[in-house]
């Protein structure tokens, strides 16, 4: 189920994400949200998506497009450019950034990953991704038991990498992200963002060329 809390703001909800198998059977990918709406995969602005990857062997190829890969759990991957370097995510939360028409054989580390996924048309927009620690205030690193950012850009998506954590946009009612849960805010302009609880969010700012 989708809802829109109000008219410039989508919540989808992570349970209501749609599995399709990978044609070589590698693993299945949900897209989140895409931009314009529906887009298939050779004419999308800016694509999101969740991976969960059960084989290793090499990505398929996106001419034209920039990347960006977050490990959200598993014991991790190896991404092994060709006559490039070796990008690795061991750890929930890194992150990798390469262009779409490299080259790319993936190594698991240890069993099956889940993966995050930016994928943005070159020439067409730029894409930005930003982890976000919330947790209660007092630990080590933290942002504190609420802490207010503010949004600028095209389109910003707030996902809920990890724990449940709390968001409240300008003055409306506070919306509860729980894990793989997604808020798409379209065109904010310095708009206040709170968030509160304890988990991870990925930021994503897309700007439009």
């Amino acid at each position: 189920m989708i809802v829109t809390p109000d008219s410039g703001t989508t919540l989808i909800r992570g349970a209501d994400l749609v599995a399709t198998p990978w044609k070589n059977g590698g693993g299945v990918t949900r897209e989140v949200a895409a931009f314009p709406q529906g887009a298939k995969l050779d004419g999308f602005v800016w694509r999101v998506s969740i991976a969960d990857v059960a084989q290793p062997g090499p990505f398929s190829r996106f001419d034209g497009i920039d990347r960006t890969l977050v490990l959200l759990s598993g014991a991790g991957m190896l991404l092994d450019e060709a006559n490039g370097p070796t990008h690795a995510l061991k750890q929930p939360l890194e992150m990798a950034r390469f262009a779409g028409e490299t080259a790319i054989d993936a190594r698991l580390v240890d069993g099956a990953t889940r993966d995050f996924n930016l994928m943005v048309r070159r020439g067409a927009a730029t894409g930005e991704a930003e982890v976000w620690q919330v947790q209660t205030e007092g630990a080590a690193g933290a942002m504190g038991s609420a802490s207010i950012r503010h949004l600028s850009a095209d389109a910003v998506l707030l996902f809920c990498a990890a724990g449940s954590i709390d968001v409240t946009l300008g003055d409306a009612t506070p919306v509860t992200l729980a894990i793989d849960d997604t808020l798409h805010i379209q065109s904010p302009d310095g708009l206040a963002c709170k968030v509160s609880g304890e988990g991870a969010l990925l930021a994503i700012r897309l700007h439009y060329a």
